[in-house]
C-alpha cells in the first residue's frame, strides 16, 4: 500500500542526454555566431550609412535637410493646433518668481548704450522704417505677470514680468497692416537684436496673443544687459529659444521669417 509521500507507479527511466560538446566544437561555434553578429552589425551600420547619406544629400529647407524640417513642421502643426489666443500659460505668486540664468549671449556681444537705443519697426504697408524709444514703449498700458519660462534644455524657473502687449504697440502703431487697411495684418512678425546675430520668428497670432509683451522690467527692476536690456520679448506659451533679448528691429512678412534656432535644428513653432 503507497503512502501520501510515494507513488505506486515505478519510476520512469531517464532519457538518453545529448552527449557534451568538446571545447572545440564549442569555440568553433563561438565563432561561427560571432561572425553572424558582426555581418549582421555591419550590415545595419552600412544601411544606416546610406539612409544618413541620402538624407544630408536631399535639399535644405530653413538649415536643415527637407525630410527633417518636415517632421518638425509637424511637430509645429500640432503645438499651432493646440494655440488659442483665450489659453493662457499659468501665472503664479510673485514671491515664487526667481532671476533665471543667462543663457545665451548670441547677438549681446556689442556694449549697450540705453541712451543710443532705438526699436526700428519696419512698416509692411510702406516698408518705411519707424524709430521708438523705450520711452514710447513706456507709454502704452504696463502689464505685470508671473509666468515661469521654459528652456528647451529642460529646465524652467518662474520670473515676474513687466512691459506693454506686443498687441497694444500694434494696435497704437498699425506698422503690420496690410497697404490700403489697417485691419488685414502679415502673417508673421520677424524680430532681431540690433546686430542682427539673433533673430526669431512669429506667427501673428502668437504675436497677438495677450502675454506677448515687450518686456523692460524683471522681477520688478530695469532688465539687466545680460537679461536683454533695454527691451526683449517674453512669450510664455513658446520656448526660451523665442524670448528675443535686446530687441533691435521688428519686420513683418506674409511669409515665414528666418528663425536662429529652427536653422539649427529645432522646431520653427517652439510651443509647448
Amino acid at each position: 500500500m503507497a503512502t501520501n509521500h510515494e507513488s505506486s507507479n515505478p519510476t520512469a527511466p531517464d532519457s538518453p542526454r545529448e552527449p557534451l560538446q568538446s571545447e572545440g566544437e564549442v569555440l568553433a561555434e563561438a565563432r561561427r555566431r560571432s561572425r553572424r553578429s558582426f555581418i549582421g552589425l555591419g550590415l545595419a551600420g552600412l544601411a544606416g550609412l546610406g539612409g544618413w547619406n541620402w538624407l544630408i544629400s536631399q535639399p535644405k529647407d530653413s538649415g536643415i535637410a527637407q525630410p527633417l524640417r518636415k517632421v518638425l513642421d509637424a511637430n509645429g502643426r500640432l503645438s499651432g493646433a493646440y494655440f488659442k489666443e483665450t489659453r493662457l500659460a499659468p501665472e503664479f505668486a510673485r514671491s515664487r518668481a526667481r532671476t533665471p540664468r543667462v543663457n545665451g549671449k548670441i547677438g549681446m556681444k556689442q556694449e549697450l548704450d540705453p541712451e543710443a537705443w532705438r526699436l526700428r519697426v519696419q512698416d509692411f504697408g510702406t516698408g518705411a522704417t519707424q524709430e521708438f524709444t523705450l520711452a514710447d514703449i513706456k507709454a502704452l498700458p504696463k502689464v505685470v505677470m508671473t509666468t515661469e519660462l521654459k528652456c528647451i534644455e529642460g529646465w524652467s524657473t518662474v520670473v515676474n514680468w513687466s512691459g506693454a502687449r506686443l498687441s497694444d504697440f500694434l494696435a497704437r502703431h498699425p506698422l503690420a497692416s496690410r497697404p490700403g487697411t489697417t485691419v488685414e495684418l502679415a502673417a508673421y512678425v520677424g524680430m532681431s537684436t540690433p546686430d542682427d546675430a539673433y533673430y526669431v520668428g512669429l506667427d501673428m497670432p502668437s504675436a497677438l496673443h495677450p502675454q506677448t509683451l515687450l518686456c523692460y522690467e524683471m522681477n520688478g527692476q530695469p532688465l539687466t544687459a545680460a537679461h536683454g536690456a533695454p527691451l526683449r520679448l517674453v512669450t510664455p506659451l513658446k520656448y526660451g529659444t523665442k524670448h528675443l533679448k535686446r530687441i533691435g528691429t521688428i519686420a513683418f512678412a506674409d511669409t515665414r521669417p528666418k528663425d536662429y534656432w529652427a536653422e539649427q535644428g529645432y522646431d520653427w513653432d517652439s510651443g509647448h
